[in-house]
């Protein structure tokens, strides 16, 4: 893995009045080409994540699945742990690679570094055509408006961030839900005993990133609610 650590994140504007500019901007942004999807797939890795992180190495090879017959998907692991430590791996294609990776990975204690994350991810769309960022958290502890900043140039991208919450915690979600927005992505919460609803979340990106939003609009007719609430924020 590559370390992201000592990244000094940018500066960025807060979301402000920047909403019309956006919505315009996103027009001119390069359009998806839809075929091998890639997503960015992100974890808090501090202490308190250690069972979500293992539920979500339990499920994260159904994306794979949901993607295979839409042209496949590529997926950058993304965590941060520690005080500063942030890091990235290769692009891997099959949901064992993804498992061997994050199987190495263990929790430890620190803060979040949600910023961190969403450069990277700026950082890789700039070189090659990102679909999609999930995000999987359940604290927010950073200065909200870089963060919207930070969301608003992935939506100018084409990156529509998938923020997924665990817990209820107001002040998490008030965040998660405005990089969702600004980004033109989506936000769901999740309890972590319930494994069938993140699985199905991350199916229904992993559909998003592979086949654009017919696919998604496909599985909302078939019945997934993931898929439906999902499409009823993009």
């Amino acid at each position: 893995m590559s370390d992201k650590a000592n990244i000094t994140p940018k500066a960025a504007s807060g979301s402000g009045a920047v909403d019309d500019f956006l919505e315009e901007m996103r027009s001119l942004a390069p359009a998806q080409g839809w075929g091998r999807g890639r997503l960015v797939f992100a974890l808090d890795a501090t202490m308190s994540r250690q069972p979500t992180w293992d539920l979500a190495q339990s499920i994260q090879s159904e994306m794979f699945v949901a993607a295979r017959a839409l042209g496949g998907l590529d997926v950058q692991l993304v965590y941060f742990r520690g005080l500063s430590e942030c890091r990235a791996s290769r692009f891997v294609s099959d949901g064992e690679g993804l498992a061997a990776l994050m199987s190495a990975i263990s929790c430890r204690a620190g803060l979040t570094q949600l910023e961190k994350v969403l450069r990277h991810t700026l950082d890789e769309a700039r070189a090659q055509p990102v679909a999609a960022l999930i995000y999987i958290g359940d604290a927010m502890e950073e200065n909200p408006e870089r963060l919207a900043g930070a969301a608003g140039e992935l939506g100018l991208l084409g990156v529509k961030a998938f923020m997924f919450q665990e817990g209820a915690d107001k002040a998490t979600e008030r965040v998660f839900r405005e990089i969702a927005r600004l980004s033109g992505g989506a936000y769901a919460a999740f309890d972590a005993s319930a494994a069938q609803r993140l699985a199905a979340l991350l199916k229904a990106v992993a559909a998003y990133a592979s086949g654009g939003r017919a696919a998604l609009e496909r599985r909302a007719r078939e019945g997934e609610p993931a898929a439906t609430l999902l499409l009823s924020q993009i």
